[in-house]
């Protein structure tokens, strides 16, 4: 009887799977159609829309299912946005851009990035307007640079410094029966400090403190340019909050006009000479991304190979949002072995990870430099194993906003026998040898498994510093005492030597096209990231009751408490030695 009901089970499995095979082909096959034949058409005397809402990622990513040899490119990026207004330069079609992002979750440096292209885009004539209902300080920042910048008569503009907040859980461990087991090089001070006590200390305070005065200056030297504000003006409108009305943001210079949206969208139509009772003919970013793409005219063999390594450092396969070994990897031993690529650009987002993981890739690039050139551009953040991997390229160029440093490694284990104490569940161990157990959540950390887990973090530690010292061409104490988990905006890593150059991707690619005598060539976007089409059903079943309970997470704590949780969890669950920043520097 049961031989009959396996062979009923694995039928009806058969038969499922088959099923959603065929769904899954079915859906693919609308979507090729569909990206096909739904291109946007952009119509003569058309104005971008720039709404950031949908863009997160420095890179969109490309995809292929392996089993059926399907590939698809997300072209839904910020290289993807500042490629499209590269293009958009010389479109005839285009006449100006409009900025009417309110919810953007962009990065400061990314921002930057926009920023610098929309500067270059108004050198052509053609016009860049802003409108918000209430401006964020970052998305201030950005749409400052606009010829015009407009606000809702109940608005405001959140204009105030910056702020960094950090959680503290010495007393939620003691409170919970939670501790954290924090094994760290010795000398590596502030980067864990929120495991083991409740305060910041002086020097972490410090450390912060130069940080974010670091990075306000240069968000208030862009500003001071595009505004015609003084530095001194702008810092005495923050300290005493002189934007938060309409009609203050107008008196100190920080907008131009106050309106509403309809006589914002009619500004534009005087300034195309449309009627006023006519639409104005808008493409949204994404679409006009969608449109232009693979457009360019530069018909060159010669390339230049664009590796994106964004996401915590992981390990496997990687995907959009995590680096790992596998797709990195496979492109840079691609991007060398292909003849017409001439040199690569490593463009590194990451707070880091696994130390394993990223001694790997530092090591594929130790192997690719000696066959062509490569260069890293820092995005955000580049530090820690994001460090790692970019310290050994031929020249590493950062932007002024760039949080990098932070070289150091520790492990945090978990240990749950508070909790099992308070319980009344009392773990026993027995074992063949004295180090057979290794560790376990229910027990005190072994003394002999620290004292092991110890040498292993001094081992990385020394390692991470030597790989620095050779790449950088340092000595190892220069490093050392530049290291101890120490943060450093771009421009104070230029100045102590931990990067050569401030500048955007732009920079770091036409420094790369410089180096082997490229004046026409293209870009080639890696990595393509792999999957299974076992792998993609399970993803597809999964991803509505994941997202919907993603959604309602972040809905009641908040995104930054959500990646804040998210954070923690992996480094719960992890077993490997991290190279990474174990708190999330916030700025707002």
């Amino acid at each position: 009887m049961n031989f009959f009901k396996n062979v009923l089970a694995t039928m009806v499995g058969i038969i499922l799977f088959s099923m959603l095979s065929f769904f899954l082909l079915f859906i693919v096959g609308i979507a090729v159609s569909a990206s096909s034949e739904s291109t946007v058409s952009v119509k003569n005397n058309s104005v971008i829309k720039l709404d950031l809402f949908a863009v997160t990622n420095d890179y969109g990513g490309k995809t292929r299912v392996t089993d059926f040899e399907f590939s698809e490119n997300n072209n839904d990026g910020l290289i993807d946005v500042l490629n499209a207004i590269e293009f958009a330069k010389t479109d005839s079609s285009i006449k100006g851009i409009s900025i009417e992002n309110n919810a953007s979750m962009l990065g400061i440096t990314q921002r930057k990035a926009i920023r610098e292209k929309l500067m270059d885009f108004k050198k052509t004539g053609k016009f860049v307007v802003a409108y918000s209902d209430g401006y964020s300080q970052s998305e201030y920042y950005m749409n400052s640079v606009a010829d015009t910048v407009y606000l809702n008569p109940m608005g405001s503009v959140d204009f105030k410094g910056l702020a960094s907040e950090i959680l503290y859980m010495k007393d939620l461990q003691e409170k919970s029966g939670v501790k954290m087991e924090v094994i760290r090089h010795g000398k590596y001070k502030s980067a864990v400090e929120p495991y083991l006590q409740q305060t910041m200390s002086e020097e972490n305070r410090e450390q912060m403190t130069v940080l974010l005065n670091s990075i306000w200056d240069n968000i208030i030297t862009d500003i001071s340019t595009s505004r015609k504000i003084s530095k001194d003006s702008l810092n005495l409108i923050a300290t005493n909050l002189e934007g938060r009305t309409p009609e203050l943001a107008l008196k100190n210079k920080l907008i131009d006009k106050i309106a509403y949206f309809d006589e914002y969208e009619n500004g534009m139509r005087k300034a195309m000479n449309i009627e006023a009772d006519k639409e104005i003919n808008k493409v949204d970013i994404l679409d006009y991304v969608s449109s232009t793409f693979g457009k360019s005219k530069n018909k060159s063999k010669d390339r230049i190979a664009v590796i994106v390594a964004q996401g915590e450092i992981r390990g496997g396969e990687g995907s959009v949002n995590i680096i790992g070994e596998g797709s990195i990897n496979r492109a840079l031993k691609e991007a060398r072995t292909n003849e017409n690529i001439k040199a690569i650009v490593l463009r590194v987002n990451s707070p880091g990870g696994s130390a394993l993981t990223s001694d790997i890739i530092w090591r594929e690039i130790e192997l690719t430099k000696k066959v062509k050139p490569v260069i890293v551009s820092m995005g955000d953040v580049a530090a820690s194993g994001g460090y790692y991997i970019a310290c050994n390229a031929t020249r590493i160029f950062a932007e002024p906003t760039t949080i990098t440093g932070s070289i150091g490694v520790f492990g945090v284990l978990p240990n749950f026998k508070g909790v099992t104490d308070k319980i009344g569940v009392n773990a026993q161990v027995v074992k063949t040898h004295k180090n057979a157990a290794g560790y376990s959540v229910f027990t005190d950390l072994d003394e002999g498994f620290k004292e092991t887990i110890q040498a292993d973090i001094e081992r990385v530690y020394s390692t991470f510093v030597n790989r620095v010292a050779a790449g950088r061409n340092m000595t190892y104490e220069k490093v050392d005492a530049l290291a101890q988990g120490r943060v450093w905006t771009g421009t104070m890593a230029l100045e102590n030597g931990l990067v050569d150059e401030l500048g955007g991707l732009d920079a770091a690619v036409a420094f790369a096209a410089k180096e082997v005598g490229l004046t026409d060539y293209r870009i080639n976007y890696y990595p393509e990231y792999e999957i299974k089409l076992r792998d993609l059903l399970r993803g597809l079943i999964g991803m509505n009751v994941k997202e919907v309970q993603q959604e309602a997470i972040i809905q009641t704590v908040g995104k930054e408490n959500y990646e804040l949780f998210e954070r923690l969890n992996y480094i719960k669950e992890t077993k490997t030695i991290q190279a990474m920043l174990p708190y999330q520097i916030n700025i707002k």
